[in-house]
């Protein structure tokens, strides 16, 4: 812990170098404009190519025409008022998403900033005019160039200006959360083209970076003059556009936000019969048991149910008797993602990629599956399974194959020739991959000795496990998993820590194994280098929990965001899909291929469900409050 005067010098020094940076960077971007003004009336040509448009989309054209009324899963006269309120688990010290510091309620990101585009849930990949009217992009999208709104502004009543834009980019993508910082590497440069114009130009050959490079939050310049907005949390709430604004918090306890009467944007067609419900409401609690009560109760008006027996035995209580409270499935077509338990290739325990086969044999899923939901969730089998971006049954065939055969050295067995998962008898013994499992770790050095697992060396095979507080249901199911381990010889521990501890261990990979869920899209992209790129292996705050430092999967993700046609672009996903399942990295459990909600019924939502289901910009922004 470093003393608060040497916090203030290096805050101080800090807001110098910022200062510094900051001018050179404006000069720079004045040389920019000065320079491409220059350029266009010794040529006079200009961009004749470019067109502006009102969206984009990864590939052809977006689905809604420009004079599109609302989206096609929003109510576009959906009534304002009502609130709703959910129960999360954990705490939070920090208001500010942006940044790498400090444990945020993770819906403050998508609920109370916006960015230059918006994206619709009922297409795999494609944005449409939010802050900025329109998009103009070079042939082969090696630049892009948003005109923002004019009558775009701040909940404060400020405008949204070009300056603010740079600033927020420029910021993000070099002090602000390592999310942020890998599109930022791929900008050549930022310039200002005209009053509301903005261009950005890309060092690297990407076709999805004129659409990422619109989803970036805006924040206001001003409010960050003389303050160091790395070390922000509760001190400073950040000031956006957003149709919601944070009205009041208790550290830890709740957040609050008021939907904002006087929001610019309440008329654009992206916005219709979105975000009309006046409050959004947070409620913290120390575990799940604690969170469904509070639902039980009618302190919480909404609750999202993961485990399917759950759902049958225990949403039976008056408020759902009597029809107050309602109970609604929603379906999707997006890919599963994967949720399981992670094992850290940066530790010892599980470098070598048999131990981790063996681990997967010793995890008994269909006895744990059987107890924890009577079987009624099927397994997660790949990372996009349930999509048709998932891997294939058996070898790989055609351009699956030519993509991966350059790399047929350093793949793991089974994603060149198939592999499928191992599967139990349902047994609580789970004898035959027991077995199994015993003979991988012999051929990886592991053998039993005087009862336990041992090396040559005579060292005992152990390992951590890393717990959330609250997390009943992992504790478990890694319950389970420990009592097969002891069978074999191993000792398995849990350590269970606060959310706080828990995310600055996970940021810094500090775990042997951990609770691990990453929801995937029809259309992954840029983000997935953030998922599975090898800077994550020793860069912190990244996704990469595994520490998996893979070629193929670098080059996969490569030819996703350059394919030009749907079919390189889809081998290239059951490649990658491949490539990551092979890798023995997480051991899956049961997916959700449905979401289970229970909500006031008072709480509806419209009858078009987007493609994406209950994901990300569904709940809350399309539902609404209606009386009976």
């Amino acid at each position: 812990m470093k003393s608060h005067e040497s916090a203030d010098t290096l805050g101080s020094a800090y807001l110098g170098i910022a200062g510094i940076i900051s001018k050179m960077a404006t000069m720079r971007f004045t040389i920019l404009r000065q320079s491409v003004a220059a350029a266009a009336l010794i040529l006079g040509v200009g961009t004749a190519w470019a067109e502006p448009k009102h969206g984009i989309a990864m590939y052809g054209d977006p689905a809604l025409p420009p004079d599109f009324v609302s989206l096609p899963y929003a109510k576009a006269d959906a009534p304002t008022g009502g609130k709703i309120v959910t129960a999360e688990t954990g705490s939070f010290d920090s208001l500010n998403p942006h940044i790498r510091k400090g444990s945020v309620p993770w819906q403050l990101r998508f609920l109370a900033y916006e960015s230059l585009m918006g994206r619709s849930w009922d297409e795999p990949f494609s944005l449409y005019g939010l802050l900025a009217e329109s998009i103009e992009v070079g042939p082969n999208r090696e630049w892009a160039e948003f005109t923002l709104r004019d009558e775009a502004r701040f909940s404060d009543g400020s405008p949204v200006t070009v300056e603010d834009v740079m600033w927020s980019y420029e910021t993000l993508g070099t002090v602000g959360h390592p999310r942020y910082h890998g599109v930022w590497g791929k900008v050549a440069s930022m310039e200002q083209t005209g009053p509301n114009k903005i261009k950005f130009t890309f060092n690297v050959e990407d076709r999805e970076l004129a659409l990422v490079i619109g989803m970036r939050p805006i924040l206001k310049k001003a409010q960050w003059d003389g303050k160091d907005i790395t070390e922000s949390g509760l001190d400073n709430i950040p000031i956006s556009t957003a149709p919601y604004v944070i009205e009041d918090f208790e550290a830890g306890r709740y957040v609050s936000l008021k939907r904002d009467p006087d929001y610019w944007g309440k008329d654009l067609p992206f916005r219709k019969g979105t975000n009309v419900l006046d409050e959004v409401r947070m409620e913290f609690y120390t575990d799940g048991t604690a969170a469904f009560e509070a639902f039980k109760a009618g302190v919480v008006n909404s609750s999202r149910e993961f485990s399917a027996e759950k759902w049958d035995s225990q949403y039976d209580f008056p408020a759902i008797q009597n029809g107050d409270v309602v109970k609604s499935i929603i379906e999707n077509k997006r890919p599963s993602g994967i949720t399981g338990f992670v094992m850290n290739t940066r530790r010892d325990a599980f470098k070598d990629w048999r131990v981790r086969d063996a681990m997967m044999h010793a995890f008994n899923f269909e006895f744990i599956n059987e107890a924890m939901t009577g079987s009624k969730q099927p397994r997660i089998t790949s990372y996009y399974s349930n999509s048709v971006l998932g891997m294939s049954d058996g070898p790989a065939e055609g351009r699956v194959r030519d993509f991966l055969e350059p790399f047929a050295a350093d793949l793991l067995p089974g994603a060149l020739d198939g592999y499928s998962l191992p599967v139990s008898d349902g047994s609580e013994r789970n004898r035959a991959n027991i077995a199994k499992a015993m003979d991988i770790m012999a051929e990886a050095g592991w053998t039993i000795q005087d009862g336990v697992m041992k090396n040559a060396a005579g060292q005992p095979f152990t390992f951590d496990v890393l717990l959330a507080q609250g997390s009943a249901e992992n504790e478990a199911i890694i319950d389970l998993f420990t009592q097969a381990l002891t069978r074999m010889g191993i000792t398995a521990t849990v350590t269970t820590v606060d959310s706080a501890q828990y995310k600055e261990r996970t940021n810094a990979y500090d775990f042997d194994m951990t609770y691990y869920r990453r929801g995937l899209s029809l259309s992954p992209g840029n983000e997935q280098m953030l998922y599975w790129g090898s800077a994550g292996v020793t860069d912190p705050g990244s996704r990469n929990w595994m520490g998996m430092n893979s070629p193929a999967a670098e080059a996969m993700i490569d030819k996703l965001v350059n394919s030009e046609s749907h079919d390189d672009f889809l081998a290239a996903a059951r490649a990658l899909d491949r490539v990551l399942t092979t890798g023995r990295y997480v051991i899956p459990i049961y997916q959700w291929n449905i979401s289970r909600v229970a909500h006031a019924k008072e709480l509806k939502y419209p009858d078009v469900i987007p493609m994406y289901g209950d994901w990300i910009g569904w709940q809350p922004d399309v539902w609404y409050w209606e009386e009976e």
